[in-house]
């Protein structure tokens, strides 16, 4: 297997003592784990962020093994995780994608709604830019993976959005990760927490 395409870091996992075993979401080939040897190193580890959007290269001497994989910076998103607000938003809409989509299988339409959500939580002014992308998002990952989820884009104040959200939340939880062995709905919890003290 050889692969070549750019790709957004969705999650990393430290293996060893300087090597990472990452996730990455492609457009065409859906999400990929790899192997990154050195991705905890001086040079890798700022490129070993979730969000970012990286030149991706993996190879596999055959479809058992682990692939390795090289990876290139294209577009960072470093400077947003200084902010508790955005970086609860890139972790949450990462580790969801990390975790519940299964691996090798193209959804282009998610690849690209992810692109596009994590470019509105980096630079719209604020939360109430895109807290409905994130719905939207959550959404059409529900959709996606045959669990229905709407088809309109939730509107309205950010009070109206945070009760969107709050109905939205059994379904992800008994849909996509009621049988997950981490609480990665810890990761949303926060997220709402956050968006509370700003309603």
């Amino acid at each position: 297997m050889h692969i070549r395409a750019p790709a957004i870091l969705v999650a990393a996992r430290q293996h060893g003592e300087t090597a990472v075993v990452a996730r990455f979401l492609t457009e065409e080939y859906g999400l990929l784990a790899a192997y990154v040897a050195g991705g905890r190193g001086r040079q890798l580890r700022p490129v070993m962020i979730q969000g970012n959007v990286v030149e991706l290269q993996v190879s596999a001497r055959s479809e058992n093994q682990l692939p390795f994989a090289k990876v290139e910076l294209v577009t960072s998103r470093g400077p947003y995780l200084t902010e508790p607000l955005p970086a609860a938003a890139i972790g949450w809409t990462c580790a969801l994608t990390a975790t519940t989509l299964p691996e090798r299988h193209a959804y282009p339409e998610l690849h690209s709604a992810l692109s596009a959500l994590l470019d509105a939580i980096c630079h719209a002014p604020s939360a109430r830019g895109w807290v409905g992308a994130l719905l939207a998002y959550e959404n059409l990952l529900l959709r996606e993976l045959g669990y229905g989820g709407a088809r309109v884009r939730p509107e309205g104040d950010l009070s109206a959005l945070m009760e969107e959200m709050d109905a939205l939340a059994p379904s992800l939880e008994h849909y996509l990760l009621a049988d997950r062995r981490t609480d990665v709905m810890a990761a949303r919890s926060r997220l709402r927490e956050l968006l509370e003290r700003i309603v």
